[in-house]
């Protein structure tokens, strides 16, 4: 049943640049390991190479003693190597059985068995406790339920090693509980199971060892109880890192840039009112479904509104589409990073540019102004990046939001939404985000942030709005501002 894990002395080249530079170290089976390291430290690339989506360079690495290479991710799942995709894996247009059962269909003769795999996609469901109709579609899922169907499908390929890559990015307190207790189990069945994850409180909470890489190469390994968050956070970048959330400036006196009253989105949003105002950081915290993604998206226009006032400036605005809320003033930076945010195929020019094409034309595309708007970018937004003129899926994922954040400030917004703005960003990259966040305030914007993480609310907010089923439950702000309160409004048990 189990797997012993070993690699030896892995390298990975991607054109001309090295990604992997001879990583060595062990895995015993049935054991939690958190793979820690920033953003580019090539956690994700060497997990591709055990699972069989990329193929090393010298090295390699060998399963119970025995050298081993995947041509691909299919022969890797054969053998009980599965791994749980960052960025979700999943066809659109195909129900969810037929996602959790994709490319090892069960037959009945010359038909599909589809009693069966229904079956057997509800007991997976289950499992994660996914209660939706195994035949809805997977366009018509939220965030996190895409999420635990990637969970479902991958334990119902009987894995033997499991690598999930940032499995509670978009989940529920309660469903983090619940994949908790799931891996536990496994665990306690003999599976191997790798854990990544930028969430320390997660890794202290469910691991039994860490595994540290940095800038291509391995660390150390050690038991995760010898390791407080701090020293995790500092063996990651490689220094000591102090001072995560910058100093919080005093909550502005001044008129609201953006004010709502009674706004309203059928189905998401009732009754909602609040106001921002220039140099504020205002909070939206809340469960999944909460209400809080949605309500935006109404008032960007991406939603029908149902009644309400809305305030730019003192003006009332109403909306069409996104383009118009960016001339009017208001920008909004999705949770959907590679959806919704950038078009990762495009170069990192084309996306910064691309909310404010008007200001880069004369009549025709200025391509020198654009390259001048990317080089001051990379410069304020500290934007790691090999050349200018890379795709903008080739950065990080630390890199792809700064530059995702750059590109919703092109317009020069007066007020600014960050839906999600640390998802599945490590430690380092986070603090450089806290601290933009903190100076756009300092010069004037008005920055409203929707975030899963309490600590980063609480560290970055000087006001936090609770919305619970589509109300607004509580501002809570000073020493009103705490986990155990914003939860409590949160659930409805204060």
């Amino acid at each position: 049943m189990s797997l012993r894990v070993r690699f030896d002395g892995v390298c990975k080249h991607f054109g001309p640049v090295q990604v992997l530079h001879g990583v060595s170290f062990e895995l015993e089976p049935g054991r939690v390991y958190g793979l820690l390291g920033e953003n580019g430290a090539g956690k994700s690339t060497l997990m591709k190479i055990l699972c069989g989506y990329e193929q090393a360079g010298p090295g390699g690495f060998s399963i119970d003693g025995e050298p081993c290479r995947f041509a691909d991710s299919r022969e890797a799942e054969a053998a009980g190597v599965v791994l749980i995709h960052q960025e979700f894996n999943l066809a659109d247009d195909l129900s969810v059985v037929q996602n959790i059962f994709l490319g090892r269909e069960r037959r009945r003769g010359w038909l599909l068995d589809e009693a069966s795999m229904r079956e057997s996609a509800r007991e997976a469901m289950d499992a994660v406790g996914l209660s939706i109709d195994p035949d809805t579609r997977v366009r018509d899922l939220i965030v996190a339920e895409k999420q635990l169907v990637e969970i479902a499908r991958a334990l119902s390929r009987q894995a033997r090693l499991l690598v999930m890559d940032e499995p509670t990015a978009t989940l529920t307190p309660g469903e983090t509980h619940r994949l908790f207790a799931l891996i536990r189990q496994l665990r306690d069945r003999g599976v191997t199971v790798i854990y990544i994850s930028h969430k320390l409180d997660e890794v202290e909470q469910i691991t039994d060892e860490i595994v540290v890489m940095r800038d291509g190469r391995f660390v150390t390994r050690g038991p995760t109880a010898g390791h407080t968050r701090q020293d995790m956070a500092n063996l990651m970048v490689g220094r000591e890192l102090t001072d995560m959330f910058p100093p919080k400036a005093p909550l502005p006196d001044a008129p609201p840039l953006l004010a709502v009253r009674e706004f309203s989105v059928p189905g998401w949003a009732q009754d909602v009112g609040f106001e921002v105002r220039p140099g504020e950081i205002l909070g939206f915290a809340g469960l999944v479904g909460a209400g809080r993604t949605e309500l935006f998206e109404g008032l960007l226009g991406l939603r029908p509104r149902a009644g309400g006032e809305v305030r730019l400036q003192g003006e009332p605005v109403r909306f069409k589409d996104p383009r118009a809320a960016a001339r009017a003033g208001l920008t909004y930076l999705s949770e959907d990073r590679k959806g919704r945010g950038l078009h990762v195929g495009l170069s990192l020019q084309d996306n910064l540019t691309l909310m404010d094409l008007d200001r880069h034309a004369r009549p025709w595309l200025d391509a020198a102004s654009q390259r001048a708007a990317l080089q001051a970018a990379v410069r304020d937004f500290r934007i790691r990046a090999g050349s200018l003129d890379a795709r903008a899926g080739s950065l990080s994922g630390g890199n792809q939001q700064k530059l995702a954040i750059a590109k919703v400030l092109q317009p020069r917004p007066r007020v600014l939404v960050l839906d999600e703005p640390t998802r599945g960003v490590d430690v380092g990259a986070k603090r450089d985000i806290y601290f933009l966040i903190a100076r756009l305030a300092a010069e004037g914007l008005g920055v409203i942030v929707i975030s899963s993480e309490l600590v980063e609310l609480i560290g970055l907010c000087q006001r936090v709005i609770v919305m619970r089923a589509g109300r607004v439950q509580a501002t809570l702000a000073g020493d009103h501002l705490n986990e155990e309160e914003l939860i409590a409004h949160a659930t409805g048990t204060h």
